[in-house]
């Protein structure tokens, strides 16, 4: 499990990659680790938070008001 995540050092994979890149590019990169740190207290494993970011963009998109195309 990962616990203290950041989000710049994580090696996203598949579809994730995009969701990380979007995120980062956005400005919106502390917000995604303390939501993640809220919401997981107890951290998450590498696939874990590789699936959010693969098939939970739109939500994760939303919580952090980031335009979509």
């Amino acid at each position: 499990m990962l616990s203290n995540l950041s989000l710049r050092n994580f090696d996203a994979w598949s579809g994730a990659k995009e969701t990380k890149e979007a995120i980062i590019k956005n400005g919106k990169t502390e917000e995604f680790n303390s939501l993640m740190s809220e919401l997981y207290p107890n951290g998450l494993t590498e696939t874990e938070i590789n699936d959010l970011l693969r098939f939970e963009k739109d939500w994760i998109f939303e919580i952090l008001n980031i335009e979509t195309e």
